[in-house]
């Protein structure tokens, strides 16, 4: 959005100066034009009493008495017609779009959640980098198995929690897992992947953060709590009796994008549950390629999951017998 746009929104008589545009700055009492707009940078600076100035975001802060954060979500919703008098009034603030349905039900609101951390992830580069660096990238991969970014902007997105819808709404999160006791999101800056069941509900998400530079005791890896439910990529086993099955979810991405659609993956090592076993046993899973870390914990879970796999798999058939 042009600052162009916003300073006539808020009121402001912006005349041709040179290259610039000048007016009377909004944030305070401007006797004579201050306010100084770079329309070819979109860049302002305020002359005068407040000194201020910077990007668009900077602006919507000052004017809205939003977070950086916050900013980023009014411009992304389109950020509407604002009226600034003497200064910002942070006591209108537009409420932002939320992406959940106070009628839903649990499933459903799951569901909400995962959709929006997906149409986040699309707009976010940090996130689509991160995917692109560990060659998971693929559009194709995106969409089938709705991968999501937490940005940290879906509180945003709620009524204040001091409401009670607010409220409402943040305790059934919270039962959820997707929120924190503490108020905070339970995968913030984390690739977000759900697993949906057969009817298409989320029935458990793995979060992996995507930055390095993480506090000591920070997990890189999060589940929602609880014990883990569903399988997934369930296509995979509908389609083929031969599977491949990874320690994690990023790895069983990494081997779809490479072509090996027939994959799935445990909840880290020893993280075969009985959910696993009764699909393999439903859709008829003869054979188990595992492809866990080449680690002593990855080798001593592979070694224990084949024991275990032999209890619960049909005997072989001839190659020529199998199900194409």
């Amino acid at each position: 959005m042009s600052l162009v746009s916003l300073a006539e929104a808020a009121g402001v008589t912006l005349r041709k100066t040179g290259a610039d545009l000048t007016g009377c700055c909004p944030f305070h009492q401007d006797g004579t034009p201050s306010l100084v707009i770079s329309p070819a940078r979109n860049l302002w600076h305020c002359l005068g009493a407040c000194q201020a100035g910077g990007s668009v975001i900077d602006w919507v802060m000052r004017a809205e008495g939003v977070s950086f954060r916050h900013a980023v979500e009014l411009l992304r919703d389109g950020m509407p017609a604002i009226s600034l008098g003497a200064g910002p009034k942070r006591s209108t603030v537009r409420r932002l779009t939320s992406p959940l349905e106070r009628t839903a039900a649990d499933d459903e609101l799951l569901g909400q959640v995962a959709d929006y951390y997906h149409r986040v992830l699309q707009e976010s580069p940090d996130a689509l980098a991160y995917l692109a660096e560990r060659k998971i990238g693929h559009l194709e991969a995106i969409e089938t198995f709705r991968l999501g970014y937490a940005d940290r902007s879906l509180g945003l997105r709620l009524p204040d929690k001091r409401r009670k819808e607010g409220a409402e709404i943040r305790g059934r999160l919270e039962k959820l897992g997707i929120f924190r006791a503490s108020g905070h999101e339970h995968f913030a800056g984390s690739l977000v992947i759900p697993v949906s069941g057969e009817d298409g509900n989320v029935t458990e998400a793995y979060g992996r953060k995507i930055r390095g530079n993480l506090r000591a005791g920070t997990p890189a890896h999060l589940y929602l709590p609880g014990p883990h439910r569903g399988v997934w990529n369930l296509a995979a086993l509908a389609a083929s009796d031969e599977i491949i099955i990874c320690e994690s979810l990023v790895d069983a991405l990494g081997f779809w994008c490479a072509g090996f659609r027939h994959v799935t993956a445990s909840y880290g090592a020893g993280g075969f549950t009985a959910d696993h076993a009764e699909a393999f046993r439903v859709h008829q899973v003869r054979r188990v390629l595992i492809a866990y870390d080449r680690d002593d914990a990855g080798d001593k879970a592979a070694t224990e999951l084949s024991a275990s796999l032999h209890r619960v798999l049909p005997p072989p058939v001839p190659r020529w017998g199998r199900r194409q």
